[in-house]
C-alpha cells in the first residue's frame, strides 16, 4: 500500500509541476506578446516615432536648417510615413555612441536607423536586433588618380596613412600580410590627422571608411584628383536596429526596408508610384497595398508602402540623396547598388 500511495503523490507532484510549468508559459507568452505589441500601439498613441540619431554624423545623420538629413533620418520618415502615413510624423533623438543602446532598450526611442556596424558582439550582447542592412560600408583605401594604379594590389611598398590603435590599423596590416605585400604605416592619432598627412604627400594611401574617406575627400582642394580604390580591407553593414524581444516591431522595420528596395528594383519612386498604383502588374500592385492583404498582416494600412516610397523615396533614391550623385559624397554605389547589377542590395519577396 506504502508503495502505491508513494506513486500517487509522486504522479500528483509530476501533474503539479507540469501545470506550474505550462501556467509560467502562458504568463511568458503573454508577457511576450504585450511586449511585440507595444511599440507599434505606442507610436500609434504618440503619434510619431522616435528616431534615436546621432548628430553631425555626415551621410547618415545630421540636423541643420533644413532639419534632419541622412540616410537614416530619411529611413525614419519612410518608417514614419508606412506606420503613420506621415513622414513627418518623427520625433528625432540625438543620442551618443555610448547612450544609444541604453535608450533603445529602455524603449526612449523606437529604433536607431543607422548607428553601428552589425556584428555578433552587439547583437549578442546588447539586447539588440539589426532588422537589415541600410548602407554597406567598409575600410577603403583613397588614393592620387596621379599615381595611375587601379587596383590596391599594385601598390605593394606603399605608405599607408592610418589612425593608431584602431581596428583599421589592425585591417590594413592583415590585409598586406596577407597578400605578401610590403608596406610602412604612418600613424596619426585621429582622422584629421592622417588626412592632413596625406594630403602633404606623407603617405600615398589614406585608410578608414569609405564613406568617412568619401566626405574627406570632398573637403580637399581638388577632389577630382583623388580616387577611391575598389577593393575593401574589410566590412562594416550598418543598418536599423530594434529592441530583442520586439518581434512585431522588428518585422515592421525590416519589411519597411525590403519595400524600399523593391520599388527600386520594380522601377517605382517617389515620382511615379501614384501613376503606378494602376499597373498591371501584380508585383507593383501588391507593393503599392491595390491588391491588400500585406498590411493587415503588419498591422498596418494597405498603403504603408505605397506612402513611405511616395513620401521619402526608394532606396536608390535615399543613396543619391545621400552619398551619391545628389551628395558632396558623390560615391558609386557599389556593394550599396542593386544585386540585379552587381551589388548587395537584396529585398526578400514581398508576398
Amino acid at each position: 500500500m506504502s508503495t502505491v500511495a508513494g506513486h500517487r503523490r509522486l504522479k500528483r507532484c509530476v501533474c503539479n509541476s507540469l501545470a506550474a510549468i505550462l501556467q509560467a508559459a502562458a504568463v511568458l507568452s503573454a508577457l511576450t506578446a504585450s511586449v511585440t505589441a507595444g511599440t507599434l500601439e505606442t507610436i500609434q498613441a504618440r503619434g510619431s516615432v522616435a528616431c534615436g540619431v546621432e548628430d553631425n554624423s555626415p551621410g547618415f545623420s545630421v540636423s541643420g536648417s533644413k532639419g534632419w538629413q541622412g540616410i537614416g533620418a530619411n529611413f525614419c520618415e519612410a518608417l514614419a510615413a508606412a506606420v503613420l502615413g506621415d513622414s513627418g510624423a518623427v520625433k528625432f533623438v540625438p543620442l551618443t555612441q555610448s547612450n544609444q543602446y541604453g535608450a533603445l532598450t529602455a524603449g526612449t526611442v523606437d529604433v536607431l536607423p543607422a548607428s553601428t556596424v552589425w556584428t555578433l558582439s552587439y547583437e549578442a550582447e546588447l539586447g539588440i536586433q539589426f532588422a537589415g542592412v541600410l548602407f554597406h560600408d567598409g575600410q577603403g583605401f583613397l588614393v592620387r588618380r596621379g599615381d595611375a594604379v587601379a587596383s590596391i594590389l599594385e601598390m605593394s611598398g606603399a605608405t599607408i596613412c592610418v589612425t593608431a590603435g584602431t581596428r583599421a590599423e589592425t585591417a590594413v596590416t592583415d590585409y598586406f600580410k596577407s597578400r605578401k605585400m610590403k608596406y610602412q604605416l604612418v600613424v596619426g592619432q585621429n582622422q584629421a590627422e592622417i588626412v592632413k598627412a596625406y594630403a602633404g604627400g606623407s603617405c600615398t594611401i589614406v585608410t578608414g571608411d569609405v564613406s568617412q574617406l568619401a566626405l574627406e575627400r570632398s573637403r580637399l582642394p581638388k577632389p577630382a584628383d583623388h580616387f577611391l580604390l575598389p577593393e575593401l580591407a574589410s566590412k562594416a553593414p550598418i543598418g536599423p536596429v530594434v529592441r530583442q524581444g520586439d518581434d512585431a516591431w522588428f518585422t515592421i522595420v525590416r519589411w519597411v526596408l525590403m519595400a524600399l528596395i523593391t520599388a527600386e528594383e520594380l522601377g517605382v519612386n517617389s515620382a511615379n508610384a501614384e501613376e503606378l498604383r494602376g499597373s498591371t502588374l501584380q508585383d507593383v500592385r501588391r507593393l503599392l497595398g491595390v491588391n491588400d492583404g500585406l498590411g493587415k498582416a503588419l498591422g498596418l494600412p494597405a498603403e504603408w508602402a505605397y506612402e513611405a516610397i511616395r513620401q521619402t523615396g526608394n532606396y536608390g533614391e535615399l543613396f543619391d540623396r545621400n552619398f551619391g550623385s545628389q551628395s558632396v559624397f558623390k560615391l558609386d554605389r557599389g556593394l550599396n547598388q542593386l544585386w540585379t547589377k552587381g551589388g548587395l542590395m537584396y529585398a526578400a519577396p514581398l508576398r
